[in-house]
């Protein structure tokens, strides 16, 4: 059965407490000077509430310290591309950009000092803790307009391109660097009920997490074309909307459950897994090519009962990197899941496609709100079940309604070059942002006609096999750095492999699932549709078939 929750375990001699009156307990005899990092999706004032009703502690709020809003406008953030309505440039600022002058502390003579907010580890300090919500509480906050969700904008209508292209990629180096020397992780999702780790407990987890097979935390979130395929077969969200975007393994947003129980959990990113233990997660080669950037991911696409995704295409490697900031690109595959000959993905232009006619015929849908027929430009595919596409940076493309699609794509996700959107409305009735001059700058003209099913639409090729068994590259291009294969194993059938020295990642796409066991006799069950991230230390692994009928998995690897 798919599991909402997979949770492990803390590692032996770790501390997990749970509760205000149990975290308290973990903080240092007096005197001290306490920091308390984290994002501004945090309840910070919360957080300071219980410090004041609690303990006998100085508080001391570093968002007050901060630069004006608007120098904090003009210094942080990247200047290329600041009146782009779409994207920035990822930020390179340093966190103390937020700052003209830190606060200076001393230890107190007695009592604790208790420093708190996004840069608080900037300030001297004697302990170190780092409290934390996931990435998904920051994108609600600012869809809800919550005042404050930027960093150093504290009364001020959040803005999405600043959340994704300036803050997390400055959040995320400044927590990467405290991630080594952390006295503490506080997980404040429910801010009446913290659960916290203490620091080298939650090292030596995740030092024994990167030898074995781990799954992250998975869920959904609705869009305008999101189906229903997740609510009704997975039971997440019922009173959404939709289930449009499946988060499976979106390695800088995922987060790992350390716990015993749902009453006694803390959720961590897994990109601390990366940084912390690069060469076991990664494998020497990947590590030394992508740094502790994760380059793959697995997420679903749900239209079952909803609507044609956009049409629209990635950027190309020269664009990503110089306009945009990103040392690789957004290659993608679609692994239809469940799909059928009467349902369509759109992919790659025609032979006969007429760029300039096409692009007269979307800027008329934006101006004009004229419709389009997408079938003149871009080719339509069955959608069959188990078929693979391959869609590298550059090519149109849209997964059609009814379809669930597993895509198994390089790991940036935040920059779909929209051509046409069928004319659609956002969630609040406005038309949806369509960066046409981004996808026609990055439009790859040269693959098309016969060229995108020779080259995108592959058949497998039998690379292994075994009693019950065999191994299929169901996708490979030169010009994308990693590959998909995929293993159909009869009922009770097992299978043996190895990560060779780089992680790879499985998804039972049909049938009950598999067991997978490590030659150190670790195991690890795998539902259909669940999806597990196998460390490049694992090493030797063997995957066994349910009894109850053919499995297939797919697997993703750098090639």
């Amino acid at each position: 059965m798919y599991r909402h929750d997979p949770r492990y375990a803390p590692a032996p001699g770790a501390t997990l407490a749970v509760g205000w009156e149990r975290v308290a307990a973990q903080l240092p005899s007096a005197p001290a000077v306490v920091a308390v990092d984290g994002p501004p999706s945090v309840d910070w004032g919360a957080l300071a509430d219980w410090l004041r009703s609690t303990l006998p502690a100085t508080l001391l709020d570093v968002r007050k310290h901060y630069a004006p809003p608007a120098t904090v406008r003009a210094r942080v953030g990247h200047p290329e591309g600041a009146d782009d309505p779409y994207f920035r440039k990822l930020a390179e600022n340093p966190l103390d950009d937020l700052f003209d002058t830190l606060p200076i502390v001393e230890t107190p003579t007695e009592g604790l000092l208790v420093v708190y907010g996004p840069g608080a580890a900037l300030v001297a300090h004697d302990v170190l803790w780092y409290a934390d919500v996931p990435k998904r509480y920051a994108e609600a906050a600012t869809a809800a307009g919550t005042p404050g969700t930027n960093l150093g904008l504290p009364d001020e209508k959040p803005d999405p391109r600043r959340l994704f292209y300036t803050d997390w990629p400055m959040l995320d180096r400044h927590r990467d660097t405290l991630a080594a020397r952390l006295d503490g992780w506080l997980d404040l999702q429910d801010p009446a009920r913290p659960a916290w780790i203490d620091g080298p407990g939650l090292r030596a987890t995740y030092a024994a997490l990167a030898r074995e097979p781990v799954r992250t935390r998975p869920y959904f979130n609705s869009t305008p074309w999101g189906g229903h395929w997740a609510q009704r077969e997975l039971g997440f969200d019922p009173e959404a909307r939709n289930t449009a975007l499946g988060y499976e393994l979106i390695a800088p947003e995922a987060g790992i459950l350390v716990g015993t129980g749902p009453e006694a959990q803390a959720e961590v990113p897994f990109q601390l897994l990366c940084v912390l233990e690069p060469e076991n997660v990664l494998g020497a080669r990947v590590h030394a090519r992508f740094g502790t950037s994760f380059p793959i991911r697995f997420d679903y696409l749900d239209t079952v009962g909803g609507g044609n995704l956009s049409l629209h295409c990635h950027p190309r490697d020269t664009y990503m990197r110089e306009k945009l900031g990103w040392p690789y690109t957004q290659h993608e595959t679609y692994y239809m899941t469940l799909g059928s000959p009467d349902t369509k993905v759109f992919l790659g232009l025609r032979e006969d496609a007429d760029v300039d006619a096409f692009r007269k015929q979307v800027e008329a849908s934006v101006t004009q709100g004229m419709p389009m027929d997408v079938e003149d430009h871009v080719h339509a595919f069955p959608a069959e079940r188990g078929r693979l596409f391959l869609i590298p940076a550059g090519t149109p493309h849209a997964s059609g309604a009814g379809n669930l699609v597993l895509e198994i794509s390089a790991t940036p996700y935040l920059y779909s070059l929209r051509f046409y959107d069928w004319l659609r409305p956002d969630a609040d009735g406005n038309p949806r942002p369509l960066p046409y001059e981004h996808g026609f700058a990055n439009l790859d003209t040269g693959r098309r006609g016969e060229a995108v099913a020779r080259d995108l639409v592959q058949h497998p090729q039998t690379v292994r096999s075994g009693d019950g068994w065999r191994e299929e590259v169901i996708g490979a291009l030169d010009e994308m750095f990693y590959e998909v294969r995929r293993y159909t194993l009869d009922a009770g059938a097992e299978a043996h492999d190895d990560t060779a020295g780089r992680f790879h990642v499985l998804n039972v796409v049909e049938g009950d699932g598999v067991t997978l066991r490590t030659e150190s006799g670790a195991t690890h069950h795998l539902s259909y549709a669940e999806t597990l991230t196998v460390p490049a230390a694992v090493g030797r692994y063997r995957l066994r078939a349910a009894d109850g009928g053919p499995v297939r998995v797919v697997k993703a690897l750098v090639r």
